[in-house]
């Protein structure tokens, strides 16, 4: 029998973690936000070593206004937007072709550190798809095949015999075709934030906001 004490679990109330001393002021922002999330962005891979820096969490929410979250890896960004790949017929692509807005969030704990990015999420193009998909691991490329993705299935012996057949059928150094529905959503953004944690939980929290004439105004949102 387990003993109660043993399965007690942490109160999270309880936890808490003091974030450091300097913060983010206007002046340190570069002149776009996509130039402020590269320069982040680095410091998150290339200082800071974190795992995944380029995973985010997507946020949907379908016609009647039910979100829906999960985590999903960031594979390209430039001024277009942020860009993510899926299968159409999951709960996230479905979500999207009902209400195109999504919120895409970056945790960086271990730097103190969040992005937010809002904004309209469109599908790429197919040749960019394709593009992309050569680049995946052999693996993954039949994967995406493979999965149905957010469907409901019996058993996990269903995915495998089905992941089985197809690398019979495409080995290891043939070309595997694009998933007809299968491919990326680019997410424009509308809104940034920068958020990096302070000293007793007064947070800087830097938005820019995209203006009409292409330009961004940058405003400070309270902790």
């Amino acid at each position: 029998m387990t003993d109660a004490a043993d399965a007690a679990a942490p109160d999270p109330a309880a936890m808490r973690q003091q974030y450091r001393a300097e913060g983010l002021a206007e002046t340190d922002l570069a002149a776009t936000p996509v130039e402020q999330f590269a320069r982040w962005f680095k410091q998150a891979a290339t200082e800071a070593h974190l795992f995944e820096p380029n995973a985010m969490i997507v946020s949907t929410a379908d016609a009647e206004g039910r979100p829906s979250s999960r985590t999903v890896l960031l594979k390209q960004f430039d001024e277009r937007g942020f860009v993510f790949y899926t299968n159409y017929d999951s709960r996230k692509a479905r979500d999207l072709a009902q209400n195109p807005y999504a919120c895409l969030l970056f945790p960086w704990h271990p730097m103190g550190r969040q992005v937010i990015v809002t904004g309209l999420a469109r599908r790429t193009g197919r040749d960019e798809t394709a593009a992309y998909f050569r680049t995946r691991p052999h693996g993954s490329q039949l994967g995406a095949w493979a999965s149905a993705q957010s469907s409901v299935i019996d058993t996990r012996e269903q995915v495998d015999t089905a992941y089985a057949e197809l690398a019979a059928r495409y080995p290891e150094g043939e070309q595997v075709p694009v998933p007809p529905n299968w491919g990326g959503f680019r997410v424009a953004p509308e809104t940034i934030e920068f958020w990096q944690g302070r000293e007793n939980r007064l947070h800087d929290r830097l938005r820019y906001v995209a203006e009409a004439d292409g330009s961004w105004r940058v405003e400070r949102l309270s902790p």
